[in-house]
């Protein structure tokens, strides 16, 4: 299963889903390929320790049909979730494959010769609709979508699901919503529990039954190269992040 995880929206948790959800399936044995998909590179930053050390990255793969995936796949600190790797050098992407007639298919032939090696690809994205975005939504099987429950929360979701519906129409006919996390959530207070209830007027059954608290150890852990499973196992976010995966799990079989 390709997961892309996206929302054009910045701030809302969507590197710290990805690299926790990918935590979370590794740890329950799932073999787990995590792709950095974002310039600025948080998720590689976050979880490989020395990404310099790798002369190329995603960019390279992408833009030379030579550069192997293989080469940029690099061991993370968690056994079984393995990251392919992003450098600033991955903002030059768009201009670059402007006028490209394959250029939203790139990364979907890129991953093909070693989608087979994982139970579970997840890629991280930016917070735009660009071309990074759209190869990511090319290569997957479903979305997850993490909104945080914030007063602006769903503004600009109609433009990501107007996308969601031109690359089904167009490029990839397959391509599933898995669900809607609730991130950054404040259950104190009033707005967050009305913007909970808007999301799921707008997207019903599909919204995860937990949701992710704001959390300190969520932010803390990525200055200590951790998943939040590791850097405080015993936490709120670490368990609500098992939840979500276990949840995801379920959804997979359906």
């Amino acid at each position: 299963m390709v997961i892309a995880v996206t929302n054009q929206k910045g701030g809302v948790g969507k590197t710290t889903t990805c690299i926790n959800i990918s935590a979370a399936l590794a740890f329950m044995g799932h073999k787990v390929l995590l792709v950095d998909m974002d310039p600025q590179a948080h998720s590689t930053i976050s979880i490989v320790n020395n990404p310099g050390t790798y002369t190329n990255s995603l960019f390279d793969v992408l833009m030379d049909k030579n550069t192997k995936i293989q080469e940029i796949i690099a061991k993370s600190n968690v056994p079984g979730l393995d990251v392919a790797i992003s450098k600033i050098s991955m903002a030059k992407l768009e201009p670059a494959l402007i006028g490209e007639f394959d250029g939203h298919y790139r990364l979907r032939d890129a991953l093909n010769p070693v989608k087979d090696n994982y139970d579970f690809i997840l890629i991280d994205t930016p917070p735009t609709l660009g071309l990074i975005t759209l190869n990511a939504l090319v290569a997957a099987s479903h979305i997850l979508i993490p909104i945080q429950s914030s007063y602006l929360c769903l503004e600009g979701t109609d433009d990501l699901l107007e996308t969601i519906d031109k690359v089904k129409r167009i490029a990839n006919p397959d391509l599933e919503i898995l669900g809607v996390i609730i991130t950054l959530h404040d259950k104190r207070t009033n707005i967050s529990k009305d913007v909970v209830d808007r999301i799921i007027e707008v997207f019903g059954d599909k919204v995860f039954k937990t949701y992710i608290s704001k959390s300190v150890k969520l932010e803390e852990s990525p200055a200590y190269k951790e998943s939040i499973f590791t850097f405080a196992p015993d936490s709120i976010g670490a368990i609500q992040y098992k939840q979500i995966a276990e949840e995801l799990l379920e959804r997979a079989k359906n």
